[in-house]
């Protein structure tokens, strides 16, 4: 509440400046201009009495008689003008109390809608050493990440003989774009994320001004999958710049909000995240992540939503994540502790048997590894993991989401 008050004040005061010429215009005239028009009656009479004594001659007095009834004509109808035109005192006040509500009214507009009325305090300092130690350069991620090597383990000894060959040639033909982008599909789909945004770099730097907006999203999501979803600065000046060439990009504004979100601007990513929800279309790639994280975000930001994964409709969408519904939580919160642990690993274990036979999206995926780990069964959760990097391989989006569900899970670094 302070801080609306000190803002209002503050608002109040800009006004008050820039409304005190407007009054100060429509208040001063009318005395001076009266005071003038005596002044010209007096120098007429003046004229008058200099005639008769011989001092001026009469074609000179009518000269002066001349500018005086003039200067007496203007200053008359600067007079009326004072009382009925647009600096009179009634236009003056009312321009003041035009500037009043703009500038108080439109700074509370503004600060709604960019400003984070919930953040905390925080100090210049706090401010700066939270940045020093939060905002590690893309190298420094990846050196303690690491490649993904399960996946590939997993993939077909001939596939990784094929793209051994196209490093090879790549290496010959340094300006080749089509085989730099090649080199870095295919270094993604094995696991190799550092590589490929370094050779998705170098495709960007041959197009030059011709890149478009994707190649720079595709360039920040190798980035932030092989930093393990964090989105680096590196990552996030290369989505500045797909910003710069179409803000209406969905894939640009995920990531956009994961970097905002990640950087004290909940506020922000939870508009964006809301928007693209609401966008759809519901198979996008972004959607399930969206889904997934934007209960936290809300948190963050200081809305009040419901975590997915309750039976509660989510914002941008009518329909409810999958889990248990109110009725089972209240149930659950009913039973002893030992039949509580009960019901939560026989849900668990009808979503693992789901996605083992039917599939299912990268959410629900990470939801079932962050489950194991809440129950503590690392080997279970690790197992999954270990799958959903081969069945993911393909699709750097979804396997982001599973990669930090799976370090939640403590089964992935």
């Amino acid at each position: 509440m302070l801080f609306w008050i000190i803002a209002i004040l503050a608002a109040l005061l800009v006004a008050a400046l820039l409304a005190r010429p407007l009054l100060r215009r429509s208040a001063a005239p009318q005395d001076t201009l009266d005071f003038d028009l005596k002044v010209y009656r007096d120098q007429l009479a003046e004229v008058e009495s200099d005639l008769d004594r011989g001092i001026l001659g009469t074609d000179e007095a009518e000269r002066v008689r001349a500018e005086i009834k003039r200067r007496i004509l203007e200053a008359d109808r600067a007079s009326t003008q004072t009382v009925t035109g647009p600096t009179s005192q009634r236009a003056g006040l009312l321009l003041a109390g035009v500037v009043t509500v703009l500038v108080v009214g439109g700074s509370l507009a503004l600060y709604d809608r960019i400003g984070a009325g919930g953040a905390a305090d925080m100090p210049l300092a706090g401010r700066a050493d939270s940045t020093e130690q939060t905002r590690r350069s893309q190298a420094e991620v990846e050196a303690l990440i690491g490649d993904a090597t399960e996946m590939e383990a997993a993939a077909d000894p001939s596939y990784i003989d094929l793209v051994d060959k196209l490093r090879d040639t790549v290496a010959t033909r340094p300006d080749d774009v089509t085989g730099h982008q090649l080199l870095a599909d295919h270094e993604a789909r094995l696991g190799h994320f550092a590589a490929a945004h370094k050779a998705m770099a170098r495709v960007i730097e041959l197009k030059g001004d011709k890149a478009t907006a994707d190649d720079y999203t595709g360039w920040a999501e190798l980035m932030i999958v092989a930093a393990g979803g964090y989105v680096s600065p590196a990552a996030e000046r290369a989505l500045a710049k797909s910003v710069r060439l179409d803000p209406s990009n969905p894939r640009t504004r995920y990531y956009s909000g994961l970097d905002l979100a990640q950087n004290g601007r909940a506020d922000l990513a939870y508009r964006l995240w809301s928007d693209l929800l609401a966008e759809g279309p519901e198979d996008a790639p972004w959607i399930a992540p969206i889904r997934e994280q934007i209960a936290e975000v809300a948190r963050m930001a200081g809305i009040g939503q419901a975590m997915p994964g309750n039976g509660e409709a989510m914002p941008g969408n009518g329909e409810a994540m999958p889990g248990p519904d109110q009725d089972q939580i209240r149930d659950g919160q009913a039973l002893p502790d030992a039949e509580q642990q009960e019901m939560i690993r026989g849900m668990v274990a009808r979503l693992a048997e789901r996605l083992a036979a039917e599939g299912g999206s990268a959410a629900e995926w990470a939801r079932l590894i962050r489950a194991y780990g809440v129950l503590g069964e690392a080997d279970k959760a690790g197992k999954v993991w270990a799958e959903a990097q081969s069945t993911f391989a393909a699709d750097s989006t979804g396997l982001a989401e599973i990669a930090a569900a799976a370090r939640d899970a403590g089964v992935a670094e």
